[in-house]
């Protein structure tokens, strides 16, 4: 086994002190959303190497982490909900498609943590949700609260506000009718956001979804026990944006890590192809690799890792196969957007669709216990390493897919 240190990339400094698409019906437990006749395809067209900007900004000092969006900068945004149009990038019936998956998540919460305040959250979650015909969440399955679990909302970001919407939009496009709870963090600190994952669980949320990350250091065990120690709760988090290298908390053996793939349909029996988000010109990939600091956890078999080994399983990320996403706050409107910071929110509804994981469990080694469940994602490379599986797709598990992608729900059961 090479040592640990090839194993990784450190991305900046981590702690410190410590359309529209309608709804055709719920049919045998199984909610439809189906595209009307004419309108346009939702799939992203755009070519292998698009331009893309970072929605948060680099942590610049210790203790700061970083939201894991890109958003499309050579697609033109315009403001249409309502209009006789389709936005460009997947729409929840491509993901859905994609992912085989069936049942809407009604009973369940699912809780988003993000940090700082985005002010027009809801007004435009209402926007997506009308422009793919998705329930109403008028009726109380929207709901914002500080990390203390009151409404003393932090300051505005548009950069985080852009990653709260991709958050929201994909909770809504996979699970329709879970109730969603954003838990906003005073600050992209990870004490701040370690507090808001707390009051997310304190709140009755089942399923956490984080989509920031940053560099290993040695606290981290200790952000461990403090943080994400939720037996019983699903806590997924982004693998990173900057391809071969592992961040935190996607280290973490409490948390389910979420790398990421390029989406595309096709003529095959699925429908649908799925490669590594490989590393681009601009440097931008999923995350993947070998824990320097995190010990493995028992269910995870790997031998060319000691340690913990990222990621567990994967959903798209792709920029070039983004999704879409409406926004306000940062933008004007419609964008297509990708990152690790859309997979993450995606498979922590898919296990929501799945339902509650059972009391005491570590729902991470659910997909290891069924892991034919998945679709096995055997192409594309994120980097250099050694062993090559931590970096490159393959038969089996593999770094930057884990298991694969969610081929219906059994492997999110436990």
């Amino acid at each position: 086994m090479s040592s640990p240190s090839a194993h990784r990339r450190k991305r900046g400094f981590r702690k410190g002190a410590i359309a529209a698409a309608s709804l055709s019906a719920v049919v045998a437990g199984t909610y439809a959303i189906v595209a009307p006749a004419g309108a346009a395809s939702t799939t992203s067209t755009a070519a292998s190497q698009p331009h893309v900007k970072r929605m948060c900004s680099q942590p610049s000092q210790p203790g700061m982490m970083s939201c894991l969006a890109l958003v499309r900068t050579d697609i033109v945004k315009h403001n249409m909900a309502g209009a006789n149009d389709t936005p460009q990038g997947f729409g929840p019936a491509d993901l859905r498609k994609a992912y085989n998956l069936t049942g809407d998540g009604a009973g369940q919460t699912v809780a988003i943590v993000d940090a700082q305040d985005d002010p027009n959250a809801a007004q435009d979650l209402a926007a997506y949700r009308k422009q793919y015909g998705l329930p109403d969440c008028g009726n109380g399955c929207f709901k914002k609260i500080d990390q203390n679990g009151g409404t003393n909302y932090p300051s505005a970001d548009a950069g985080w506000a852009g990653e709260i919407s991709l958050d929201l939009d994909m909770v809504s496009a996979i699970a329709p009718k879970a109730n969603i709870l954003l838990v906003e963090a005073n600050s992209a600190n990870m004490n701040d956001l370690g507090a808001a994952v707390n009051q997310a669980v304190k709140s009755g949320a089942k399923f956490v979804s984080n989509s920031y990350g940053g560099g290993e250091d040695a606290t981290d065990a200790q952000a461990d026990s403090q943080f994400f120690n939720h037996p019983g709760v699903v806590i997924t988090a982004s693998a990173g944006d900057s391809g071969f290298g592992v961040e935190y908390p996607a280290a973490s053996p409490n948390v389910t890590a979420v790398g990421g793939t390029s989406l595309t349909k096709d003529s095959s029996q699925r429908g649908w192809s799925e490669k590594v988000w490989g590393t681009s010109a601009g440097g931008e990939g999923t995350g993947s690799g070998c824990s320097t600091v995190e010990a493995k956890p028992s269910w995870q078999k790997d031998n060319g890792c000691a340690k913990r080994t990222v990621a567990d399983v994967s959903a798209v990320a792709d920029p070039a196969t983004g999704v879409a996403v409406y926004d306000t706050y940062q933008s004007n409107g419609w964008q297509v957007v990708g990152g690790t910071s859309a997979s993450s929110p995606i498979i922590a509804s898919v296990y929501a669709l799945a339902g509650a994981p059972s009391s005491g469990s570590n729902p991470a080694s659910f997909p290891y216990k069924n892991a034919s469940a998945l679709n096995n994602v055997t192409s594309g490379s994120n980097g250099t390493c050694n062993p090559s599986y931590l970096c490159n797709g393959g038969q089996g598990y593999n770094g930057p897919t884990g298991l694969g992608t969610p081929n219906g729900l059994k492997a999110f059961t436990g």
